[in-house]
């Protein structure tokens, strides 16, 4: 399987930075890195009512992302605590 390109948006980068712990900064970035190889790992939900959403689940928190198999892309919306994620005013 050829290697995807994985691009985190500036407000999901923002958002990361925004982690209180370090640790779970580590593993969120690890498990955003593996998207590379597996754009859908095992875990993985896509979303409903959006075409090219999924959910990623690390810890506490979530990781929205897109996956654009045409150009071998993944984009990362959204990295937010569970309770915050889905909300569309934040």
């Amino acid at each position: 399987m050829a290697s995807y390109k994985v691009l985190i948006k500036a407000s999901a980068a923002k958002e990361i930075e925004t982690v209180g712990q370090k640790r779970d900064r580590q593993r969120i970035v690890s498990r955003i890195l593996a998207l590379a190889e597996e754009p859908r790992p095992v875990g993985c939900e896509k979303l409903a009512g959006v075409d090219d959403r999924y959910r990623l689940r690390v810890g506490r928190y979530r990781v929205v992302y897109s996956v654009a198999d045409a150009e071998l892309l993944v984009v990362v919306v959204r990295v937010a605590h569970r309770k915050d994620v889905y909300r569309q005013g934040t």
